[in-house]
């Protein structure tokens, strides 16, 4: 099952993009030995309408066709609080039921359009704060690293 994280804008040269590249690497040899792929960054524009409901719209069609085919996690204070664990059992979960793709969208500064949120198998949050959407990209790739180690019984966690 491919990992792919679905985000709108774009991380800029600095530390933020650094931090996210090492995370990229150090869970693709990772990924493999729990047969999934990647992750990798799938990045859309942000939306250029005037008005912040067509810009979402803008947004989630681009997040749509990059989003294609696969299940999704939509990344929104509204959703599910998780511990660590139960992230990596949702993870899992789609690998088991043979999800080809997990996709987790990430919209840009205003949110996430609700047909986005509606056409996502699932909500979850990093808390209840609003955090940069370049912040969350970031969340979401440590979290997946410390799946990773976690399942492959590396010394990462500790509880």
């Amino acid at each position: 099952m491919k990992l792919v994280i679905c985000a709108v804008g774009r991380l800029k040269a600095g530390p933020e993009r650094e931090l996210a590249e090492r995370y990229l690497a150090r869970s693709a040899d990772l990924a493999r030995q729990l047969r999934l792929g990647g992750p990798r960054l799938a990045e859309v524009p942000e939306g250029r309408a005037r008005d912040a409901p067509s810009r979402l719209r803008e947004e989630w069609t681009a997040l749509a066709v990059k989003s294609e085919g696969a299940a999704r996690i939509a990344l929104d204070e509204r959703g599910k609080n998780l511990t660590t664990a139960a992230f990596g059992a949702r993870l899992m979960k789609y690998r088991d039921a043979g999800a080809t793709a997990l996709a987790f969208l990430i919209g840009g500064p205003d949110g996430l359009a609700a047909e986005a949120r509606e056409a996502a198998d699932e909500a979850i949050s990093f808390g209840a704060m609003t955090l940069p959407h370049q912040l969350v990209r970031i969340l979401v790739l440590e979290q997946i690293y410390r799946t990773l180690t976690i399942r492959l019984g590396h010394p990462y966690h500790r509880p």
